[in-house]
């Protein structure tokens, strides 16, 4: 008989379809914000009018922007961040970007409840990974503040209660954690994703689709994350090929911004991500890859590693896509070549002698230690990394 918890997460509301002047002006009466410090994307600062809504709606709320949160969240930015958070005596943060602005307001919070000040404070919070998969976790306070996040991108990160975070001095991208680290609101216009670049735009959609896949291809499968992760495939499936035809398609935006919502469903409620996710995770950190693309490059070798022990979850995956005859692997490359996204190591940059050391360095995250298949190396990972390169 199946067994499992399934845990509500403290997150109060996912607001969906409703322009964004709308939707913040009601969520900040809601909430009481008197003074709301925003991060947003260095982008859409510049070059859109999305920040000047969102001034508009807080007018004399607005305690401060911060628009220079560099990809994959380093510690540099984000306590200076924090920094004038402090200073500025903020209430709630509010990110609109992708997902280093989403993680930089999950560390700001961390930061201002743990009262760090300085980069090299954070290695007291951050997370410890052995080269044998076991996850240290050190005591972290509850956060001092909780945010609204309106995301432009669809990596989900939106959703949960970890952030990544990168030690520029290392070259490491570091996991932190705490419940209260998961945003209190998070709002949804496909409008405001126009201005995403495309390739931004689509490859974080196939990071969706890995997150739903490994999720239904997990050792440790939910029944609630099962349905919603299938849903998510289907409805990205469908909806990225029809943004790349029509940039302009709000339909099919919102379609891609739900299924990256059910996408992470599984990861509210602890199923282990793979190897794809894992070795990602080192892909960004260390050889600075966007998270999108690692998932177009690594996911479908994955899953053909994968598919000796879960071949009946990976037909589950094709069917989810459209293509029931199709093995998985096969599925989610074609998806990943229909939308233009690179589908080599070498096209997203990474250099040959940069592999061994993402090798070794995966063998220290803890989703490539919940592979279905097990990984007993980084010899074991070198290969996947030259089958991708």
């Amino acid at each position: 008989m199946i067994r499992g918890i399934h845990r509500t997460p403290p997150m109060d509301r996912v607001v969906y379809g409703i322009p964004l002047a709308e939707a913040l002006a009601d969520e900040i009466t809601r909430l009481g914000a008197r003074a709301v410090y925003v991060l947003a994307s260095g982008t859409l600062n510049r070059e859109t009018d999305v920040v000047d809504t969102v001034r508009h709606v807080l007018g004399n709320r607005l305690a401060g922007l911060c628009a220079r949160i560099g990809a994959h969240t380093p510690r540099t930015d984000v306590v200076a961040a924090a920094n004038e958070a402090r200073a500025a005596r903020a209430d709630w943060l509010l990110t609109v970007g992708g997902g280093s602005v989403t993680d930089a307001a999950k560390m700001i919070g961390l930061c201002l409840g743990n009262d760090v000040t300085a980069p090299a404070q954070l290695d007291a919070f951050r997370a410890v990974i052995t080269a044998d998969g076991k996850t240290e976790r050190p005591p972290v306070r509850s956060p001092a503040l909780r945010s609204i996040d309106v995301p432009t991108t669809l990596s989900a990160g939106e959703y949960t209660a970890m952030a990544g975070c990168t030690d520029t001095v290392r070259h490491v991208k570091e996991s932190y954690a705490h419940p209260l680290m998961m945003p209190h609101t998070v709002i949804l216009d496909p409008a405001v994703t126009v201005h995403t670049p495309a390739w931004l735009f689509l490859s974080t959609g196939i990071r969706a689709v890995d997150h739903a896949v490994e999720d239904i291809c997990s050792i440790n499968p939910a029944p609630f994350s099962d349905g919603t992760s299938l849903h998510a495939l289907r409805l990205l499936s469908t909806g990225l090929p029809r943004v790349k035809a029509n940039p302009g398609d709000l339909d099919a935006r919102l379609d891609c911004q739900l299924g990256a919502w059910m996408s992470i469903m599984g990861s509210q409620n602890g199923v282990s991500k793979g190897a794809s996710h894992g070795i990602g995770h080192v892909l960004g950190g260390t050889a600075n890859v966007p998270h999108g693309y690692t998932s177009c490059v690594m996911l479908p070798h994955v899953l053909r590693f994968n598919e000796p022990v879960n071949a009946a979850r990976q037909k589950w995956v094709s069917e989810a896509l459209g293509q029931p005859d199709q093995p998985a692997a096969d599925a989610v490359a074609a998806l990943i070549a229909g939308l233009g996204l690179p589908r080599t190591l070498r096209e997203v940059g990474v250099t040959a002698d940069q592999l061994d050391v993402i090798a070794k360095g995966s063998m220290h995250d803890r989703w490539v230690h919940t592979n279905p298949r097990k990984i007993d190396g980084s010899a074991t990972v070198r290969a996947l990394l030259d089958a991708a390169w």
